[in-house]
């Protein structure tokens, strides 16, 4: 309804949607929820999943209803009030920097943008000649930075224990833990730690659910469950002794996939919130929510300038499919930070999709010693990881998935090159453009399905001779920025940003394109934590209506197959259970033609096998003749998720 939005946007974001009602899903959590926008997702074209999926991204941006404000938004009154609290505390810090830390933790997704703000803070603070004060935890070190290790943000005695080895020594520690559906154990761990600390530490929660809406089961190895410290941190933000910022927006394009909205909008939240601490710091002045507004309207400007080429990332979308299907490989190949969203893009189609982790990778290319500029006892660390030759033989020496240099990409992916691989470059016309070119020109003797994603800034033109070399060229224009030195980063965020959104966009369209996704649920996840657990027995229920206890047998078949289900291993910890789940593949759509069928495991895998996608064998069985099903599968969800 027009005149209902408090605040002009650069974008038009729609008005507040079904899911909003309360009766809307009501058992499952904001960030599990299916977004009615995406209910048809599996039947859509590439050209519709690109404006789908645009839409979804843009409801980060929607205010909340002025007539049934049912969530706090990122534009609500309370969610701007606690920003400025939490960015006057970042100010204490930098004001004061001796013994002083700002502490960003996450599992999976979450820790890969811990890192990559941590990264940019640095580099930021380094440039105005300070000591950097930012430091990344990521649950399972390092390497789940560059590979898919999902099941470490499962313990809380584990956050604990990397947290106070990063804080030894400091007197006054900020730490920013985020779990996009309130949820991580690595997490809340951490923050019940601070809140038992707080002559050291001030814990900072960021999430996109409410606190009610909170994981409730217990942990294995922590008395409290994340609903409980989220509720514990909200009587203790009286105080500003703790602080939880939880704005919802909205549930994601692909059900559950908090890589795509979530990590968006973590780091818009979190990058506009840092920034404006550092912009309002250097000239004397407090933190406002003026400041944080203008930093906002810039990342809505990023959705406007990103998806106005939906037209041409629906067309790499499809070269991607094509390359899928006819088992090629997709390399991105990055420059500079756009080199770690590559690699998060690829890592992350591991688990969301079962891929294989050669299906869809991300290389960093061109000096990024710059990069890794964390305090001196850090460093060493990082660059054990990060440097060409420490991250490279460093980890190839634990398997080929941890490799993700210039040197590995030329070594190791140039040679095996086919004609069915697909290549997209991603780079920034402020990069080195002979270096591209040089890496373009040796690609396209194997193969020529190359493609740019290029960010230029007004008055930028791509060289003719490296122009040439692509046949399609994904070109977004930045308009020129006259901003202090610490604003010159809002264009790196921006870029940052759109080249998120795209890539998130093409890889999930590319594996909708190929039947892996029904409606809009991950059908064929790889169940690599307890939250991909309960998420695969909610959608066992959704889908074939059953009770809980039916599914959950199921499941356990399905997940221990060939070993016939003993009372003991029924029994057994979900950390068991995953510990075997995650080395397999198709656990869930087995599990679900076994309930649909009413058939025996190997029964179910020979239904699988004769049919063209995992979608297509569950839809032949839910519409095949003789099925019966509840009228509303979701009913049957509460259960799952208590």
């Amino acid at each position: 309804m027009p005149g209902t939005k408090r605040f002009q946007h650069v974008i038009e974001t729609p008005e507040p949607g079904q899911w909003e009602l309360s009766g809307y899903e009501a058992a499952v959590p904001i960030t599990e929820k299916s977004n009615p926008l995406t209910r048809d997702l599996d039947k859509a074209d590439a050209e519709k999943i690109v404006q789908l999926l645009g839409q979804c991204d843009a409801e980060i941006f929607q205010e909340e209803g002025q007539a049934m404000p049912t969530y706090q938004r990122l534009y609500s009154e309370s969610v701007l009030t606690t920003m400025v609290q939490v960015a006057e505390k970042v100010q204490d810090i930098l004001k004061e920097p001796e013994e002083g830390l700002v502490v960003l933790s996450g599992g999976g997704t979450s820790g890969r943008m811990a890192f990559l703000m941590s990264v940019s803070f640095n580099q930021l603070m380094k440039g105005l000649g300070q000591k950097p004060l930012y430091t990344y935890l990521i649950a399972g070190g390092d390497r789940s930075v560059v590979a898919s290790r999902e099941r470490t943000e499962d313990s809380a005695l584990h956050g604990i224990e990397e947290l106070k080895k990063v804080a030894a020594g400091k007197k006054r520690v900020i730490v920013i833990g985020i779990s996009v559906g309130l949820s991580a154990p690595f997490v809340a761990g951490q923050m019940d730690y601070c809140m038992d600390n707080t002559d050291v530490f001030l814990p900072v929660l960021v999430g996109f659910n409410p606190v009610s809406m909170a994981r409730n089961d217990p942990i294995e190895d922590w008395s409290s469950t994340f609903r409980q410290v989220a509720e514990r941190m909200q009587k203790m933000q009286e105080k500003q002794e703790a602080f939880v910022l939880n704005p919802a927006v909205g549930p994601e394009g692909l059900s559950g996939s908090s890589r795509m909205k979530g990590g968006s909008a973590t780091k818009i939240l979190l990058e506009t919130l840092l920034l404006a601490a550092h912009k309002t710091v250097d000239r004397g002045i407090a933190a406002s929510q003026r400041c944080l507004l203008e930093i906002l309207r810039t990342f809505e400007r990023a959705h406007q300038v990103t998806y106005s080429q939906s037209s041409k990332i629906a067309t790499l979308m499809k070269q991607v499919s094509t390359s899928l299907e006819k088992k090629g490989r997709v390399h991105l190949v990055g420059w500079q930070t756009l080199g770690i969203i590559a690699i998060m893009d690829g890592v992350e189609c591991i688990h969301t999709f079962g891929a294989d982790f050669r299906d869809v990778r991300g290389f960093l290319i061109g000096d990024h010693s710059d990069m890794f500029n964390q305090k001196a006892e850090l460093t060493n660390q990082v660059r054990r990881v990060f440097s060409w030759e420490g991250l490279s033989n460093h980890l190839l020496l634990q398997g080929p998935q941890f490799s993700f240099s210039q040197e590995d990409f030329l070594t190791s992916i140039l040679p095996s090159l086919t004609e069915v691989d697909t290549v997209l470059f991603i780079f920034t016309l402020d990069d080195n453009l002979k270096e591209v070119q040089t890496l373009v020109e040796q690609v396209k003797e194997k193969t020529t399905n190359i493609q740019a994603l290029a960010h230029s800034t007004v008055g930028q033109s791509l060289p003719t001779a490296l122009k040439k070399l692509f046949p399609s060229i994904i070109s977004i224009m930045w308009p020129l920025l006259f901003f202090e030195y610490e604003g010159n980063f809002i264009q790196k965020f921006q870029r940052e940003l759109s080249t998120k959104w795209i890539l998130n966009t093409v890889s999930t369209g590319a594996h909708v394109l190929l039947g892996k996704i029904l409606q809009n649920h991950m059908l064929d996840l790889r169940i690599g934590n307890s939250k991909l657990f309960w998420r695969a027995l909610a959608m066992l229920q959704r889908f074939s209506g059953q009770s809980k206890a039916r599914c959950i047998e199921s499941l356990l078949q399905s997940i221990h197959f060939p070993q016939p289900l003993s009372d003991e291993i029924r029994a057994a910890p979900i950390s068991c259970h995953i510990q075997i789940a995650q080395e397999k593949e198709q656990v869930i759509p087995i599990a679900l033609l076994s309930l649909l069928f009413r058939c025996s495991i190997p029964e179910a895998q020979a239904h699988l096998a004769a049919a063209p996608s995992v979608c297509e064998a569950v839809r032949s069985a839910l519409t095949g003749p003789g099925r019966k099903r509840s009228a509303d599968p979701l009913e049957t969800l509460q259960p799952a998720l208590e």
